[in-house]
Order: C-alpha cells, then structure tokens, then sequence
C-alpha cells in the first residue's frame, strides 16, 4: 500500500526527524524499503535503503541529513516493481526549472500505456515502478506550465487508477488525490504552523498535529510560505471509491478515513459476522493485528468471552506483504505464538481480515490445534478475495486466490478448521455507513478500466522481452 508522509515548516528545522516519526507511524503500510528528502532553501539531500524505517534511519543517518522547511517520505510496499534500491521513494528529478522530490501511493492502471509514450519520446526510465512515470509526466508539464502544481493538475488529466501524492519543489510542497479517492491521504497542522500531510491520520498524532481534514478526491493541496491553497478542479469528476480494505485490514485501527473510524469499522465486520455465523464456543481470539477489533465484536455481539490466544512477535513484518511464498511461511512460524492455557481443551472462534492464498490461515490454525484447540470456527472480517486489484494491493492472480478454486466448505478442510464464515459482499456498507467505496477485489466491479498487461513484474519483463 505504501505509507506517505510530508511537512512544510514556517521556519528551518529538523524536519527530517518530523517524517521519521511520521514514517515510523506508517510502517505497517510498508515494509520494503523507506527514504527521506530534505528541502534546505531548494537544496535537496535525501537518504534512502531497503528495510524498515528503524533500521535504515539510525541516529547517526538522521544526524546527516540538514535542517530544512520542507521534508517528504515514504515507505514502499511493492505491487509493481521489484525490491531493489532503485525502487525506494522519494523519487527526485532535476530539470531546466527546478527540482522535485516525489512520493506515491496507489497503482496505476495505465501506466505501461504512458511509459511506452514517454519512452518512445526519448525518457530513459531507472526503476521499475509506476512511480516514475508519474514523475515523468509532472516535470514534462512543469517545463511547458508556470507553477507546479499546473504541472500536476495536467497530470491528473492523463493518469488513470489510484495515486495519493505528496511533492515538493524548491519553494512548495503538493499534496493531491486521484479523483476516485481510492488512497487515503490527510493533512494537519501543529502548534508552531507547520503543515503535515500524511496517508493516515495516526501519523499526525505521532507527531503531534492536530488533524485538519481529508483531502477530497480530485483535491490539490498547495502548501507555500504563502499559506495554503485548495484546488478542486479534479472534485467530483467520478463517483468516489475509497478502497474497503483499507477499513479490513492496511489502516491502523487508531486512524479516521473520510469520518469513519477504522477501529469501529472493524468492530461492525465482527458483529455482524456474529449474526450471520452463530457458533456454541467458549473463547472467541483474534489473529493480530487487523483481527483483534473484529474478533471483540463478535465476542461482543454473540456474548463468547473474548480472550488472548495468539501473541504477536512484535519485531515481526506482516506476512501478507512479504514479497515471497516462502517468506510469508517462516515469518508465521516465528510471528506468532499460542497461549496455550488460554487455548487447551476449548471451542474457538478465530476471527482474522481476510484469507488470501490460505497458506498462512492453515499455519494459524495448525499452531492452535497443536496448542490443544477443541474446535476451531474460523471467521473472516471480509469477503472471499475472488478478483485481482489493480489499485495498489497485492491481489494480482486469480490462479493464486484460493476462493476461486475453492467452495467455503472445501476451504474449510483445506485450512483445518471446523466452520468458516465470510462477510457478505453486501454487508461492506455497514462497515462505514456509505456506498462510496471500491470492493472489486471481491465483486469485480472495477471503476476505471483493466491494465492491458496485469502482471506484477510487467516493466522487467517489457525489457527482457525487448533484448
């Protein structure tokens, strides 16, 4: 998904140090790799590697990098490109009237069609990720406009698919959203004036900016020594379509997307799969994290005591986002522990945010039948995956989602477990009182068209198939 964040500051400060915090908020929206460019009177000095933001920002990388007025950073979670140091973000580009420092969240669904567009006009690209194709794009504008964000308005024009941006020149920073405002994006202010643009509002209380509002979809943020400017020439060009699964499962349960709390959200899928998947058991547990708000609701709304079983390694990735098979199997074995005396002789209810694959719902529940489980009901706070997502989530083959080979029951035994329960597709309303969101991972019904060419490692492959 991808964790943005950026600062505009009224005076020179340590700025970089405001999006560490800022980034270490987002981190489960990215693993990958992070990076951080700093803005010192439009002098440009940046850092970025491969790893977790603690890991790549020490004390001593963070003492390097200067003061400034204007920082941005990202932390990447990869749905197009590999995981190499030439994908890390920020981007930044040099051109005839200025610089830029850019930062992505989303996928485009059109980008393989306005990369060949620009290659074949002379663009020489070295990443593999959409991401410089939407950097591209702004800084061809940017030479035939009068500001930057022109520049990016006429961007809008031509990309297609999920984007929340934050930029900066040498004297503003941009923040924008894709007109279906699949990609959360905010801003806030603290105390002293600086401005705060980040994915989710749990990165503003991290470093203690008072949250302002979302940016609307369509909406371009200006952010100036000038103050700050809204411009809605994108607004209301398409219905909104705010990803559901940001609710599910990426968003942090401390977090507000478009007035609806993540927390609640998740508490209302537990509930209302209470209603529809009844069960006589003793303990309801949840997988952490995202499991956790929805496995209280269902103890809330079925009256099963709710309790502790699994226990999360803490220094631990989540496993849906690593980058391999074999991977997404060792972290579960050290992810998670079972308490046993928790667990030992009884009926369980184990509620977790969605089945993917299904190898790592079978590890969890292999993990509590081994800790003495009785009976295992599993239920799943989303419905079946059954369509890949071409918008920034890591759902791209139909051959690799278990749900569209298997029926509930015959997933049931494949996993182990004595029942399984799904939330309905019709019931994803409920979770944030509206029809305003994207769900065509589960129901198919994309809102902009399908890429032409749908895999993930579509750009190195579009080279070798070259030589």
């Amino acid at each position: 998904m991808c964790g943005i964040f950026g600062v505009m500051s009224t005076k020179k400060e340590n700025v970089a140090g405001i999006v560490y915090y800022g980034l270490y908020a987002l981190q489960h929206r990215g693993q990958e790799s992070c990076g951080i460019v700093v803005n010192d009177d439009g002098v440009f000095s940046s850092y970025k590697d491969l790893g977790l933001v603690s890991e790549v920002f020490s004390k001593d990388t963070l003492s390097h990098l200067p003061e400034g007025t204007m920082a941005v950073g990202h932390v990447r979670y990869g749905t197009t490109g590999g995981t190499t140091r030439n994908n890390c973000q920020p981007i930044e580009v040099n051109h005839q009237k200025g610089k830029m420092a850019l930062a992505h969240n989303g996928n485009l669904s059109n980008a393989l069609e306005l990369r060949d567009k620009l290659e074949l006009s002379g663009a020489i690209f070295h990443t593999t990720s959409d991401t410089e194709t939407i950097a591209y794009v702004i800084t061809r504008e940017r030479l035939m406009t009068p500001s930057i964000e022109e520049a990016v308005s006429n961007t809008m024009n031509l990309l297609e698919g999920a984007y929340s941006l934050v930029l900066m020149s040498s004297t503003k920073m941009i923040a924008a959203r894709d007109p279906y405002g699949f990609r959360p994006l905010c801003y806030g202010k603290m105390s002293d004036e600086t401005y705060v643009v980040a994915s989710e509002s749990c990165a503003l209380s991290a470093v203690g900016a008072e949250f302002i509002r979302d940016l609307l979809p369509g909406e371009i943020m200006v952010f100036s020594q000038n103050g700050v400017e809204s411009r809605k020439e994108h607004c209301r060009k398409q219905k909104k379509k705010t990803c559901i699964f940001e609710y599910i499962y990426f968003a942090r349960p401390d977090s507000v997307i478009e007035d609806a709390s993540v927390h609640e959200s998740r508490m209302k899928a537990g509930e209302l799969l209470a209603e529809s998947y009844p069960v006589d058991a003793d303990i309801v547990i949840g997988v952490p994290d995202s499991g956790l708000d929805a496995a209280l609701g269902y103890a809330n709304k079925s009256g099963i005591p709710y309790g502790i079983g699994l226990i999360k390694n803490k220094y631990i990735g989540r496993t849906f986002i690593s980058p391999g098979q074999n991977e997404r199997l060792d972290k579960v074995r050290i992810k998670l522990s079972p308490v046993k005396n928790v667990i030992d002789g009884k009926r369980v209810v184990l509620v977790d945010d969605s089945i993917v694959r299904g190898t790592t719902s079978k590890r969890i529940v292999k993990l509590l039948r081994d800790a003495g489980a009785k009976e295992i009901h599993m239920r799943i706070s989303a419905p079946p995956f059954l369509h890949p997502c071409y918008y920034g989530t890591d759902i791209d083959s139909e051959e690799n989602l278990i749900a569209c080979r298997y029926r509930m029951e015959e997933i049931a035994g494949i996993i182990g477990v004595d029942s399984l329960g799904y939330l309905e597709v019709e019931k994803l309303s409920k979770l944030i009182d509206s029809e305003d969101y994207c769900a065509a991972c589960f129901n198919g019904k994309y809102p902009t068209k399908i890429p032409a060419d749908l895999r993930k490692d579509r750009f190195e492959r579009k080279l070798s198939e070259r030589v």
